[in-house]
């Protein structure tokens, strides 16, 4: 009996996995939609929907939102140093590091 509830375990982690990597694709298309139209709620639902779909694809994989947070700020600030076109001009990497160091 254990062995068939691990079984049963697996079989939905497995599920859950690919239902995540399915909402993530799907999030990326209503995003894609969303900004050729120019629909500011929209493209703001897509955006938090694929957060979501983000830390929990995280958490499945082992990893906790302040890791992917940390990684993320490691990731600016290489980036930054590089002289990405996005900072340079715009000092949008700045800004969503500020926000990750104030959360």
């Amino acid at each position: 009996m254990a062995t068939f509830r691990r079984d049963v375990d697996i079989g939905r982690q497995v599920k859950l996995m690919e239902w995540i990597k399915i909402e993530l694709l799907d999030q990326v298309s209503a995003l894609f939609r969303a900004c050729h139209t120019g629909a500011e709620g929209l493209i703001a639902d897509a955006l938090s929907g694929i957060l979501i779909s983000v830390y929990v694809l995280a958490r499945r994989v082992g990893l906790s939102p302040g890791e992917i947070d940390r990684k993320a700020l490691e990731k600016l600030t290489k980036t930054k140093e590089i002289g990405h076109e996005a900072e340079t001009w715009f000092g949008d990497l700045g800004a969503v590091e500020n926000h990750l160091r104030g959360r």
